[in-house]
């Protein structure tokens, strides 16, 4: 390898390597080009409002075939996690959950408008039997953005306050990893310029802060180096919030649930909570805009583009789950995003006393029970 790496003229082997990766991911995004669009079969319109439809089907139908080109303003989606004990929604092996994307991918950029934004939440996944990460969901970071060209705008990681110690054999069994409390959530778009305001999502000011506007502040460089100038002090409605989503995933009774249980239609075990939805549809989307979710499960995220007056589509193959999804809108769908508010506080790191001496590291770091 290092003799043809030279006389290809690379400066190293490692140079080679990349040279090869990118001749490969050319070469398959040609192959995915080539897919025959019209075998994803059709559509059909399961549920209509003035605003938006639930689609059955599958939604790279929706991608490639029924969608103008640049017409949605935000594709807000939770796709099937590459998780690796499969579960009764579908989900895809870790392994190959790229070149299962691919395809989406393909079909998301032609829809896509150029300020348009893509938000993926994806969950983590363990490695069968081991202690250790799949890097399934960066990697399909990685290649959104090196081979499809899109733009990590941000990154957001929604922490779920009400999530159980998981997975229990490392978690509480072992005791040598910690509580896997996380989804992450790419913020990817077209352009380096999406469509945004960070003043659509403002958070309550904290008490300290609420003080200082209360009773002034002396303008001063800090010892970080961060010079506070007297703007400091000014009310601007509320804190910019952080890229770290507190939202408890606990919902177990309400309408949604109720509408399946009484016409005896299965619950969608993977729901995201409406608030997900809703700070991404306002954050980055005027009213009237166009929302896609193309994996839409429960059509929660049609519920949510519904309620605050967005256009929207939510494609599902599963033609129970869009049962369950028709109740979302059997009501008034506003309600759902009221009266919401909630604060969640998180300890800093080692909050606990503990005696070292009397608590040992687990042995071999826990391959053996």
């Amino acid at each position: 390898m290092e003799a043809r790496s030279s006389a290809l003229g690379f400066k190293s082997i490692s140079d080679y390597l990349r040279h090869l990766h990118r001749a490969a991911a050319v070469a398959e995004r040609s192959r995915v080009s080539q897919i025959d669009i019209n075998s994803y079969g059709d559509l059909f319109e399961s549920h209509a409002t003035d605003l938006g439809t639930i689609y059955q089907g599958n939604s790279l139908a929706y991608l490639h075939n029924y969608a103008e080109d640049e017409s949605v303003n935000l594709i807000m989606t939770s796709p099937p996690f590459g998780l690796v004990r499969k579960k009764s929604y579908g989900n895809e092996d870790a392994d190959a959950y790229c070149d299962w994307f691919r395809p989406f991918a393909e079909g998301f950029k032609r829809v896509l408008k150029d300020d348009g934004s893509l938000v993926i939440d994806v969950g983590g996944a363990w490695k069968s039997g081991s202690p250790t990460r799949s890097l399934y969901h960066y990697k399909l970071l990685v290649m959104l953005c090196e081979e499809y060209g899109f733009h990590l705008a941000q990154e957001h990681y929604w922490w779920n306050p009400s999530k159980l110690p998981s997975p229990a054999e490392w978690v509480n069994v072992r005791r040598v990893r910690v509580k896997d409390a996380i989804n992450c959530v790419w913020w990817l778009s077209k352009t380096p310029f999406p469509k945004a305001s960070n003043k659509r999502i403002l958070a309550p000011y904290s008490d300290s802060m609420r003080s200082l506007l209360k009773n002034g502040y002396k303008a001063k460089m800090r010892p970080s180096g961060h010079d506070i100038s007297t703007k400091f002090s000014i009310d601007n409605g509320g804190a910019v919030p952080p890229n770290l989503l507190a939202i408890a995933n606990t919902e177990s009774n309400g309408a949604y649930q109720d509408y399946c249980r009484d016409n005896e239609i299965d619950i969608h075990p993977a729901r995201f909570p409406a608030l997900l939805p809703e700070y991404f549809i306002r954050f980055l989307t005027d009213p009237g805009d166009m929302v896609l979710d193309p994996f839409g499960g429960s059509c929660i995220t049609g519920m949510v583009a519904e309620a605050l007056g967005r256009q929207w589509a939510c494609v599902e193959l599963s033609s129970e789950y869009i049962r369950g999804g028709i109740g979302r809108f059997q009501g008034d769908v506003e309600s759902a995003l009221r009266g919401r508010q909630a604060v969640y506080s998180i300890n800093t790191p080692c909050a606990l006393p503990v005696n070292e001496a009397e608590v040992p590291l687990v042995a071999n770091g826990g391959a053996e029970r």
